[in-house]
């Protein structure tokens, strides 16, 4: 971490945040099942900054953004936005906030409404957080279609005129037209090909200096990740298992879960790759999760401790927190 993004207040603070979602039961004497997708996390976000979470499908990563903006009601735990409680807000309070959260999501094709122009969803946009007077928003229009890379003239358009890119970047100038501080990019990049995929990621850097927003960027992909973050966040099965600026992570990871994801990222220099490292097993189901670490199923270095005892995130080098019992044996 930056020692600027150290002597920075945190923008945006989760604070034990849990997500459980109770499924419906199917005969009359069944157990209330509940599904633990995300199950008590921490972390800060800073003002400037890229926070990456990663992790594999089902860890929680898009709950989580799903949670903070409110789209799905954190069932415990607490969001602060400034110091604001956005769980607490009513509804008229969390709208006018959502004008500086927004989000950018996976799917270009279904993520924009077929039925209205470009221009209607940028009008509708402004018009509801009241950004700009009606008779400013054209002008507003045609800056945010630059930006992001777009002819004026495709305001006039419907989103099915347009490749999966050009909606992506639609979707960004949407975000954008509410002159939002955090933007979410849940998967935001990984529906595109891999050439369109560097030209948005390439264009949200671009977007965040010329603008001064902050990221918290879900994906899967450590390739992306490692473009584009200054800290990176691992999660496994709801819970937090490391989180480290970039170059710490990918340098020196300290569990043995974001071992094994590195080892995984393709290289083309066949001279530089490591050992892979091969989980054995599926990961747990959410709805019985393992008591313990949530990992000592699958790890390699699990103990009798590690199946008894849940590890703590705790920060065993510098601005870099591991939740294992053993981290710092492994990393010697």
């Amino acid at each position: 971490m930056s020692k600027d993004l150290i002597e920075k207040k945190p923008l945006l603070q989760v604070i034990d945040l849990k997500q459980y979602f109770v499924l419906k039961k199917e005969a009359m004497f069944q157990t209330k099942q509940v599904v633990k997708a995300v199950d008590g996390i921490n972390f800060d976000l800073y003002p400037g900054e890229t926070l990456s979470i990663v992790g594999e499908s089902g860890c929680g990563k898009s709950t989580t953004g799903r949670s903070i903006l409110r789209l799905d009601e954190p069932t415990e735990g607490d969001v602060l936005f400034k110091g604001q409680s956005l769980p607490k807000m009513s509804k008229r309070e969390l709208r006018n906030v959502r004008g500086n959260i927004q989000v950018i999501f996976q799917d270009p094709y279904a993520s924009l409404n077929p039925r209205r122009t470009i221009r209607q969803m940028l009008d509708e946009a402004m018009a509801i957080q009241k950004v700009l007077p009606p008779n400013k928003r054209e002008a507003r229009m045609l800056e945010l279609m630059q930006h992001v890379g777009l002819r004026p003239e495709y305001l006039e358009r419907y989103p099915h005129e347009f490749s999966g890119g050009q909606r992506q970047r639609i979707g960004i100038a949407r975000a954008l037209a509410v002159n939002p501080e955090i933007i979410i990019c849940d998967e935001a990049v990984s529906a595109l090909d891999v050439s369109i995929r560097a030209q948005i990621l390439n264009l949200l850097k671009k977007l965040q200096k010329e603008f001064d927003l902050t990221f918290l960027f879900i994906s899967h992909d450590l390739s992306v990740v490692r473009h584009i973050s200054d800290r990176v966040m691992v999660m496994y099965l709801g819970k937090v298992v490391e989180i480290s600026d970039k170059s710490s992570l990918f340098d020196k990871p300290l569990h043995p879960y974001t071992k094994a994801l590195l080892s995984a990222i393709p290289v083309t220099d066949q001279t530089k790759r490591g050992e892979r490292i091969i989980l054995k097993g599926d990961v747990p189901s959410p709805l019985s999760p393992p008591v313990g670490c949530r990992f000592h199923t699958r790890c390699p270095f699990a103990t009798d401790l590690c199946r008894q005892k849940e590890p703590v995130l705790v920060e065993l080098e510098k601005n870099h927190s591991v939740a294992c019992h053993f981290a710092k044996e492994l990393s010697s």
